[in-house]
């Protein structure tokens, strides 16, 4: 009766329910507080693990796309020891030994899949596409092991894509001035030797004799550059530029005619530089005659224009799907035909016709070198735009201005896609 009695007053006294609440609570409390902490781990472990499959997914992606000898096992092997090695970094104490940190790099290898899908990108271009996938198992706490395992699994994939060039062929044609003020003389010095110096002044002597018979023009100290080896020098330029973005022949064509006040007898279109740049080292060292680039613009024209399937068909069996067309067209004077006045109706005709090669998609780059007033508006109006003419005053800058549109063009054989 007495145990009996205890125990009712027990159960009736309210003054220990917080002992007992705390200690049903407490396990509980601190539990959701273990949960709470890895949950937020393993946000902040994952948002790491994405980054790091991000950039290793990208730099092998890159890899494939900008290195010769990049190879796909090689592109996954980089890919494996840039996730891996970030990863471990990411995890490590600071307390391992290096074979410990060697394992630990080893175990995300395991761990990860790096795959490496290869396309064509047009008619010789590769596209690539790599994606790191991995999983890493994050130890839990005590508490939240009670109730969810020992271990988290965490996964990130990554995918990244690039791609080599593809090509885009070209067909270019010069039309060059090779008339008598080609002869005249530039700013550039030959050292060590002695020359007639042609200029506007002294040209209507060239044939004369003196007294004696011999030519009344001298030889004179400094001898300069006459502006057709400065021409001679600026085409090789642009060759060499050509050659080096097209190694092969088989993406360039290019074409050369010059002219005085007639057209002078032309080089086709041919795959590479080798017959242009013969062409042009070929024209003479003393030439004569008016300016008129009409019959010139007309050979360029006919031979690029869209009407014409040649060019189409040419790149087509070089497996160039596509290809921009050019005419460079070169001057030191104006209009003058047979004469050494300005002629209206000749800069006129010029006008129309690159008018006409603009509208049939040709872009005309064009080179005033040391022209006067009417050959640079000329020149200026037939140009694509202000980024495609030229008016240099001395060799080096006719170098320079040859150089630039080589590479200005070569750019068109290239088209990167990321």
């Amino acid at each position: 009766m007495k145990i009996s009695h205890t125990l009712s007053r027990f159960l009736k006294d309210r003054g220990g329910n917080f002992g007992i609440m705390t200690a049903v609570i407490a396990p509980l409390a601190i539990g959701a507080g273990g949960i709470a902490i890895d949950l937020t781990q393993a946000m902040q472990v994952k948002g790491e693990l994405q980054a790091i499959a991000d950039s290793a997914s990208l730099a092998a992606a890159r890899a494939l796309s900008e290195e010769e000898d990049m190879t796909s096992a090689k592109a996954k092997e980089r890919a494996e020891k840039i996730y891996a090695g970030q990863i471990v970094n990411f995890l490590k104490t600071g307390k391992e030994t290096d074979g410990e940190i060697d394992a630990m790099i080893a175990a995300q290898i395991a761990a990860m899949k790096v795959t490496i899908t290869e396309t064509a990108n047009g008619s010789r271009g590769k596209s690539y596409s790599v994606t790191v996938s991995s999983n890493y198992q994050m130890p839990l706490n005590a508490m939240t092991s009670l109730v969810a395992g020992k271990s988290m699994t965490l996964a990130a994939s990554s995918t990244a894509s690039s791609a080599t060039e593809s090509t885009n062929g070209i067909s270019m044609y010069l039309a060059l001035d090779r008339s008598g003020s080609m002869s005249f003389k530039t700013s550039t010095v030959i050292k060590n030797t002695s020359c007639v110096n042609y200029t506007a002044s002294n040209w209507g002597y060239k044939n004369t004799k003196d007294k004696y018979g011999n030519p009344y023009l001298k030889a004179e100290s400094p001898c300069y550059v006459r502006k057709i080896d400065a021409l001679k020098t600026a085409g090789a330029t642009m060759f060499t530029a050509l050659n080096t973005a097209d190694k092969n022949s088989n993406l360039v064509r290019v074409g050369a005619v010059s002219y005085t006040d007639e057209t002078q007898t032309a080089s086709a279109l041919d795959w590479g530089t080798a017959k242009a740049a013969k062409y042009v080292a070929s024209l003479p060292s003393l030439p004569e005659g008016g300016t008129d680039a009409n019959g010139a613009m007309t050979v360029a024209f006919d031979a690029l224009k869209s009407s014409n399937s040649a060019e189409k068909e040419a790149h087509a069996k070089k497996g160039n799907n596509s290809f921009s067309r050019y005419i460079v067209l070169m001057t030191d004077g104006e209009m003058t035909g047979y004469s050494s006045a300005f002629n209206s109706g000749l800069d006129q005709s010029v006008r129309a016709k690159c008018a006409a090669a603009k509208k049939d998609g040709i872009q005309i780059f064009t080179v005033a070198f040391m022209a006067p007033a009417t050959g640079k508006s000329l020149l200026n109006y037939c140009a694509s735009d202000s980024s495609y003419y030229y008016e240099p005053d001395d060799m080096n800058d006719l170098v320079t201005a040859f150089g630039e549109i080589a590479e200005k063009a070569a750019k068109a054989t290239t088209r990167l896609t990321n």
